[in-house]
Order: structure tokens, then sequence, then C-alpha cells
């Protein structure tokens, strides 16, 4: 589907900005003093996109095998995601032998084990913050008891009155 194609995007723009600043700072440190800034470009013309690339590739196949789980399962949960990352680590590393992917499929799944669980806290953490608040209704003025009526003054009782100004 096209969540596959927009996280191949996706992960090539996050893999290129990335991968630009850090051949930029690579290319600035490596370069001589007078041309530290023509380096960084050119080492940022010559890897970001290299970088970008790689990136596309394992989102492609990382969101390939969600969309697939989600299908097959019938379901979207974190397990999908943990899955996909053990599935994404393993393919992406079959050229290196068994036991590289092995090692490759651990480190993705545990890698994805570990976001969707900070995901999951953090979700728990601020659910509160979202909870619908019930508003808070004034009382019925009918239903209040009757309030007391002041007392009347005498015309004797003039003198421990208060003024009132107008």
């Amino acid at each position: 589907p096209y969540r596959i194609v927009d996280d191949c995007g996706g992960a090539f723009a996050m893999g290129a900005i990335g991968g630009g600043l850090f051949s930029f700072v690579k290319g600035w440190r490596n370069s001589p003093v007078g041309h530290r800034f023509v380096g960084s470009i050119a080492a940022v013309k010559t890897r970001a996109p290299v970088l970008g690339g790689n990136f596309a590739v394992w989102g492609g196949v990382f969101s390939t095998f969600d969309c697939s789980l989600m299908a097959i399962r019938g379901k979207e949960d974190p397990w999908n995601s943990i899955g996909s990352g053990a599935l994404t680590g393993a393919v992406l590393m079959a050229r290196a032998g068994p036991g590289a992917m092995v090692r490759s499929a651990a480190v993705g799944g545990i890698l994805l084990a570990l976001i969707e669980g900070v995901g999951i806290m953090i979700t728990r953490m601020t659910a509160d913050q979202f909870k619908p608040v019930m508003p808070q209704m004034p009382p019925d003025p009918y239903q209040l008891p009757p309030t007391p009526k002041p007392a009347k003054q005498s015309e004797t009782d003039w003198a421990n009155t208060q003024p009132t100004f107008q």
C-alpha cells in the first residue's frame, strides 16, 4: 500500500538530513584549515544520498513486513513492529550468513521492543491529561435553601447604623 512508499520517503529524508549533518561535521574536521567549508560540502554531497538510500531501504523493508504482519494477524499492535524489526534485521544481513542474520534480528527486535515500550510508557504517563473532564455545573437555584431576610432596624436604632453613601 501507500504506507510502504510513504515510509520509504520519510526514511530517506531522515537519513539524508541526519547523514548530511553528520557528513558536514566529519568533512569539516577532516579538511585542511583553508578548505573546511568546501570539504564539508563535498562530504555532504557524497555521503548524504548514500545514507538516505540506506535508511530508505531499511524503512521500506520494515514497512513491508509491518503491513504484512498486520494483514496476516488481523490486528495492529506493538508485536507487529517488534517482529518487523527482527525480520528486517535478518533480511538485510542475509548476505553475511546465518550467524549475522540471527544477531541482526535480535538487535532489530530488541531495539523495536525498547522503542515500543517507551512509547507505551509515555502514553500511559500522559493519559490522565487527555481524559475528558465533566464540566462543573452551578447549583440549581431552586434547590438552594432560602436565604434569611435581613432584620429591619427600628427608627430609634439610628445611632448604631453606618452611613450609606450614594
